[in-house]
């Protein structure tokens, strides 16, 4: 079996909802980071054997129908129409799902090099009419319907209120998720600070538009704009709970978020036959599933499955990045990690939740969700190389309690 390695990461600075992102295309998103990871790593677009790209919502594209985002993506990027993509969609989990895709393909031998990651763009989804088509309105009110409205999906709980119910069955309180937000905004506010999202960020030229929707000139933006350096205990504390979640605020869980992450991974072999250095062997990809309202629990799941398989233990890990989907998700899932490994021990539990996040996450970066997996694995990789190497695993969660793992070594 070949070796796969991650040659780079990159990817857009993450807007908030109807902010400097939001006149961008999902399409050309994704051209801009397919573009700048083989661009600024030398590499032949012809080099490229398949793209594998994450779409949550194909709704946000101008072609609502088979937009075949990635392929609309790679074409705009200037790759040959040759080269093959994949869009897929597991929700949150869809660009980490893409590198084990990826990691699979390079493995078996099929493949030698692939980029693999995602996009989504919140501001760009439509209002919905439903019913119209076979049943026209001769007379009476149209109704529309906001599909971002009470986030999840029709048949189940809105995400939000799940991963409330969850938190507290595990023992997580609303005062640990606020103050666990208001950590993600003070680390990410010092990595951002000491540079630490220089090489991950790419700097975007982003337009500037007036109330009425005219083009004004355009500005770079090199920073993620759901951060916010004014945050406060206090001020997340007062925030009242949504759609009827016990737990969950607009201030303990990431914004709706646009942008777009892009992963270079190849056959180690051909890394070396191409003199390119990597920035991380990835050793291992792994999914799980569970009950549909446990979100917020399946990334220990997926990094307890992802260490077995591997026979690792938990000290050897010296990083771990697990998304934000909401703060629940790693103060849950450490507490269940921590309870398989060592029987609920409060002095590893900190330990192990001080070495998680170290830079902030989605709560303070966003969270576009396709493009999320890729963007906590180059997070991941990035700050191994900073403190020397070792063992890292970068988990997410997606919707209606989907998981995914992927295992580093720098």
């Amino acid at each position: 079996m070949k070796e796969v390695v991650l040659i780079d990461g990159v990817r857009t600075p993450f807007g908030k909802f109807g902010g400097s992102l939001s006149e961008f295309d999902p399409y050309d998103l994704s051209a801009i980071v397919m573009k700048e990871i083989v661009e600024r790593n030398g590499i032949d677009k012809n080099t490229v054997d398949e793209i594998f790209w994450g779409v949550g919502d194909t709704s946000q594209c101008k072609d609502v129908y088979t937009p075949v985002v990635a392929r609309q993506g790679l074409l705009k990027a200037g790759f040959p129409p040759e080269t093959v993509s994949l869009n897929l969609d597991t929700a949150c989990c869809s660009s980490m799902t893409a590198l084990q895709l990826a990691f699979r393909a390079i493995k078996a031998g099929e493949i030698d090099t692939a980029i693999t990651g995602g996009v989504n763009v919140f501001s760009k989804v439509p209002y919905v009419v439903r019913g119209l088509r076979f049943r026209g309105k001769k007379l009476g009110h149209i109704q529309l319907e906001d599909p971002l409205f009470e986030l999840g999906y029709k048949d189940y709980n809105p995400v939000a209120v799940d991963t409330g119910e969850v938190a507290l069955e595990y023992g997580v309180t609303r005062e640990q998720q606020d103050l666990w937000a208001y950590r993600s905004h003070q680390r990410y506010g010092k990595a951002w600070k000491a540079g630490k999202f220089k090489r991950e960020i790419m700097v975007l030229e982003v337009p500037i538009v007036d109330e009425r929707g005219r083009l004004r000139g355009k500005r770079e933006l090199n920073i993620d704009e759901q951060y916010r350096p004014d945050t406060s205990y206090e001020t997340l504390s007062k925030l009242p709970t949504i759609y009827g979640s016990p737990t969950v605020t607009a201030g303990n869980a990431p914004g709706l978020n646009d942008g777009a992450a892009a992963l270079l991974v190849m056959n180690k072999e051909k890394a070396e036959e191409m003199g390119l250095k990597w920035i991380a062997e990835v050793v291992d990809v792994v999914r799980v599933a569970d009950k549909p309202r446990y979100l917020a629990r399946v990334p220990a799941f997926a990094i307890l499955k992802i260490l077995d398989r591997n026979q690792i233990k938990l000290d050897d890990v010296r990083r771990i990045e697990i998304n934000e989907a909401f703060a629940a998700q790693p103060l849950v899932s450490t507490k269940l990690i921590v309870k398989k490994h060592y029987n609920s021990n409060d002095r590893k539990l900190e330990e192990i939740r001080d070495k998680t996040n170290v830079n902030g996450g989605a709560i303070a970066i966003g969270h576009p969700n396709p493009a999320s997996g890729a963007r906590i694995t180059m997070t991941l990789a990035y700050e191994l190389n900073r403190i020397g190497g070792g063992l890292g695993i970068a988990s997410i969660c997606g919707g209606l309690a989907q998981g995914d793992a992927a295992l580093l070594k720098v």
